[in-house]
């Protein structure tokens, strides 16, 4: 028996092999953006495959891609590239993983140190197959990039955790990121259809959690905005992150991977986004990102700058 071809999109998805096309509508000006490449963009692939890495920038499709190697900045996406889920939304691969390598941590540290990184977002597949759902192997990679970049500052965009005991989510807060993110990706709502592996309540108090084991840690959560979700519910879902006290919010537009994803309900205009950023401020966020090309790791190392700055100010009274 041949192994998938993860390049294929029935073998890439085969859970959405069978679902009904979905029209891909034409993107307006404001979402379009350059091809990737140029001699950054090149340098930048070059160490990722060199280390036998993942990022979730190839993965899942960002649109951004271009700009963000051309700086060297991926985000590395650890725990193989095949995910235990079948969000709606996603274009990373779903089925079975293969077993966790141990030398992965090493790697993407060095790859780190090559790649002369400030600032690090380390995310991962969902690894439901997995007692602590790789709670574990995310410390060991926090610890590796701490030991090799010490000057580097590490964001990590975590699983929900979902079916794992408590003490997952303590193993990695007790490796110290400076930032702990994970998303929310839609309201709650629309979780059945878009997300229907996870459960919005749940990964709420994840968050929450975060900041009961370690008051100090940044918070970190985002959503997608034009898949068919009422403004009243992206304000809501605002509200519930403040009474969580998560730090940063990032708002994006919703792009369809493939027909077999979920489809593009509305393309959000520039001048909406600018609205829900200004209602999020508002609220008491210190750092918010909502503008159509937003995404989770997005200029995240000038963010996270700017994050801290914001608290300094605010405990200053600033």
């Amino acid at each position: 028996m041949r192994p998938r071809d993860l390049k294929l999109p029935d073998e890439r998805h085969p859970e959405k092999a069978h679902r009904p096309d979905n029209a891909q509508p034409k993107k307006p000006k404001w979402i379009r953006v350059r091809a990737p490449g140029g001699a950054g963009y090149q340098d930048t692939h070059k160490v990722i495959r060199e280390h036998g890495l993942a990022t979730v920038c190839e993965e899942a499709g960002c649109p951004n891609v271009g700009e963000c190697w051309a700086h060297g900045h991926a985000t590395m996406m650890i725990m193989g590239e095949i995910c235990t889920r079948g969000c709606t939304f996603c274009n990373v691969a779903t089925g079975k993983p293969q077993a966790l390598d141990v030398f992965e941590p090493g790697r993407v540290a060095d790859a780190v140190q090559k790649l002369g990184l400030n600032h690090v977002v380390i995310t991962s597949v969902d690894r439901d197959d997995l007692e602590d759902g790789g709670a574990e192997h995310f410390a060991q990679t926090i610890r590796a990039v701490r030991h090799r970049a010490p000057e580097t500052t590490i964001e990590v965009l975590t699983p929900d955790f979902l079916k794992c005991p408590a003490g997952a989510l303590e193993t990695v807060v007790a490796a110290k990121p400076d930032v702990f993110n994970h998303n929310l990706e839609t309201v709650p709502g629309l979780y059945p259809e878009v997300r229907p592996g996870a459960r919005y309540f749940h990964s709420l108090r994840l968050l929450q959690r975060v900041k009961e084991i370690d008051p100090a840690m940044f918070t970190k959560s985002g959503i997608m905005v034009g898949l068919g979700e009422e403004r009243q519910a992206v304000l809501q879902v605002m509200d519930d992150l403040r009474a969580a006290d998560v730090d940063f919010l990032t708002i994006g537009q919703y792009l369809q991977p493939t027909p077999k994803h979920h489809a593009v309900a509305e393309f959000v205009t520039p001048e909406d986004f600018a609205a829900y950023e200004k209602a999020a401020y508002g609220k008491g966020f210190l750092m918010v990102s909502a503008t159509p090309l937003t995404r989770s790791s997005y200029h995240a190392g000038d963010d996270f700058a700017r994050l801290r700055a914001a608290r300094e100010a605010r405990l200053a009274g600033v």
